[in-house]
């Protein structure tokens, strides 16, 4: 038990850290939460844990793929939060990211990535 709230505790101290620098610099807020700092905290907890080296390969992989369709959201937002407001776009925005999540599964399994 003591170990899951340690998990908890260290990964919501990072989330807080990175939300504080964003209110102090931007690019320092956005160069944060761009590392892939919770996946790195998700490989370490894998290993501590003992999960195989297959599993845990395995995470980073669909990680990989899992990544890529998010991407346009970060190009969109700007532009929508300007024209529809916060609530709005945040909506819009994982909306489009769902769709895209879709089609991107679709595209892939023609490569014989299968993500669903």
């Amino acid at each position: 038990m003591l170990w899951l709230i340690s998990k908890y505790a260290i990964t919501a101290f990072m989330i807080v850290l990175i939300s504080e620098a964003a209110k102090r610099s931007d690019r320092l807020g956005g160069l944060l939460a761009a590392l892939p700092l919770v996946t790195v905290l998700v490989l370490i907890w894998m290993k501590i844990e003992g999960q195989t080296q297959a599993k845990i390969s395995a995470h980073a992989w669909y990680t990989f793929w899992y990544v890529v369709p998010t991407l346009p959201m970060f190009i969109l937002f700007p532009f929508l939060y300007q024209r529809t407001g916060f609530w709005l776009t945040l909506l819009i925005s994982c909306g489009i990211t769902i769709l895209l999540f879709a089609l991107w599964a679709l595209l892939l399994k023609r490569f014989g990535i299968v993500l669903m």
